[in-house]
């Protein structure tokens, strides 16, 4: 479980090509965490387990791998990103840790398409379109996670929502780097999804139809 502040941004170091999928290699320099072997870190939204870490001569941690499968690297941008790709990081939470953000699962939904970015009056917003079964997951004003990023919805239209990025955000995440036609990993709030299957499943018991 995460809550969607990012913590730093890797980059990709290596990315080897394996019978289950792939090996990633990802520098974690200038971070203060000590991942160890078998912990959970999301990045860019995706839960991975370190597999391995490199030191550095004074006892730090200099990089990190994770073993992504096939699926996992289909079903999220990791399968698109090369050497030199940066990634947002974070570590998992714990019972005492700052909810900020919201409750982050690191399992990807889906990948959205960001229609738009503009920076008009100062503001940036970036559009990001949906499949029909996400929909249902998008209220006003409520949560998503877009690259592991926890965010506000702004807008909604008929398959996209908006959201309004700060400086801190645009600082210390990778989201500054979308552009028009770029892939965005996206979770929706875990209670939407609770609450969406519900009701689903109470429409199903009276004939109704599936949400979305």
């Amino acid at each position: 479980m995460f809550t969607g502040l990012v913590e730093h941004m890797g980059r990709i170091e290596a990315k080897v090509p394996s019978p289950a999928g792939a090996s990633l290699w990802i520098s974690l320099e200038g971070w203060s965490h000590r991942p160890e072997p078998g912990e959970s870190i999301s990045t860019s939204g995706c839960c991975l387990t370190v597999a391995e870490r490199r030191l550095s001569p004074g006892g730090g941690v200099e990089a990190v791998r994770f073993d992504a499968v096939h699926h996992t690297l289909q079903a999220t941008t990791l399968g698109s990103l090369g050497v030199g790709s940066r990634v947002n990081l974070e570590h998992s939470a714990t019972l005492q840790t700052l909810l900020g953000g919201h409750l982050v699962q690191g399992h990807v939904d889906e990948v959205g398409r960001v229609r738009s970015v503009s920076t008009a009056g100062g503001e940036w917003r970036v559009r990001i379109e949906v499949s029909p079964a996400f929909e249902p997951l998008l209220v006003r004003r409520g949560s998503v996670a877009v690259e592991g990023v926890s965010l506000t919805v702004a807008e909604l239209g008929p398959r996209w929502f908006e959201v309004v990025l700060i400086p801190e955000t645009l600082e210390r995440t990778t989201l500054r780097d979308l552009a028009k036609g770029h892939g965005a990993n996206l979770e929706g709030d875990c209670l939407a999804k609770l609450v969406a299957r519900a009701v689903e499943a109470r429409l199903g018991a009276v004939g109704g139809g599936p949400i979305g």
